[in-house]
């Protein structure tokens, strides 16, 4: 039984780059004002977050261009408030934007980002962890794994609101953006007793989905690609089109129960409704 790896992403942002000008250059006025499963944030803004994220990038750990105090301590909420209030302010000022403009933007700076991210070394210490993988220090390409879910999910909000979320559910693309999700589990279960060599099964339907398994481990529980023993302690099945949602806080808990199949200890199911991935 091997390990299940961190996808290796970088190739699939010029296609993901590609695909979200394609939808924004499609939308209707109106459509640009439709609210997302972001709380309190429109498409346009959502869209606006996106540009953000890669102008804050190329800024910060390509130039070296950090404008301002950080947030208050390290500690994770002192850390979640801080990228809250930095999100916040941009989409203050994006408001000036033209849908147009945006959108012109987003297709200019994905060329340069991109090869930020290809320039990296993938085995180095990334400038920031995956905290919400419980990391105090990633690589350069978990970092990138993280880029890539950040950019895949905010897309799929945009696409939720407008009814076009049918290209971002490929398998070349959905799969990698679940896999490194899933890197999470070990971390968020981190707190759950159960005997060595205990095993949940997760799940995820649809063509994009697939299956991993959750093994209890001396040190403590790892997250497998395959597993052959049977029988599994519990199991959870989430479907593709829900599984997005929930792992990013896009779904809440009680909608999220008429959706998920669990089967065994609660214990060993429940955790799943607060699996989070995002920071903010």
């Amino acid at each position: 039984m091997t390990a299940a790896s961190i996808p290796a992403t970088l190739p699939l942002f010029p296609e993901l780059d590609r695909l979200l000008v394609e939808v924004l250059r499609s939308l209707a006025p109106a459509e640009w004002e439709k609210p997302t499963l972001a709380p309190a944030w429109t498409v346009r803004e959502v869209a606006l977050h996106l540009l953000d994220g890669s102008l804050r990038s190329l800024s910060m750990l390509r130039d070296g261009h950090f404008a301002g105090p950080g947030p208050a301590s390290g500690e994770y909420a002192d850390v979640v408030r801080y990228l809250n209030e930095l999100n916040n302010s941009w989409v203050r000022t994006g408001q000036r934007l033209s849908p147009a403009v945006l959108t012109w933007l987003l297709e200019l700076v994905g060329p340069a980002y991109n090869n930020f991210l290809a320039s990296l070394d993938p085995a180095a210490p990334a400038a920031f962890s995956v905290a919400w993988a419980g990391e105090a220090e990633s690589t350069n390409h978990f970092h990138v794994a993280r880029e890539y879910t950040e950019k895949w999910h905010h897309q799929q909000q945009i696409r939720q609101a407008v009814g076009q979320e049918a290209p971002l559910f490929d398998p070349l693309l959905y799969r990698p953006f679940l896999a490194t999700c899933l890197q999470a589990l070990p971390h968020h279960y981190r707190a759950v007793v159960a005997p060595t060599g205990t095993v949940v099964r997760f799940h995820v339907t649809g063509e994009g989905g697939g299956t991993w398994f959750l093994l209890r481990a001396e040190s403590g529980w790892v997250l497998r690609q395959n597993y052959e023993a049977e029988p599994v302690a519990a199991a959870i099945e989430l479907p593709g089109e829900v599984a997005w949602r929930l792992f990013t806080n896009s779904l809440p808990p009680a909608e999220a129960a008429g959706c998920v199949v669990l089967q065994g200890p609660p214990a060993l199911t429940a955790p799943v409704y607060s699996l989070l991935t995002v920071m903010a």
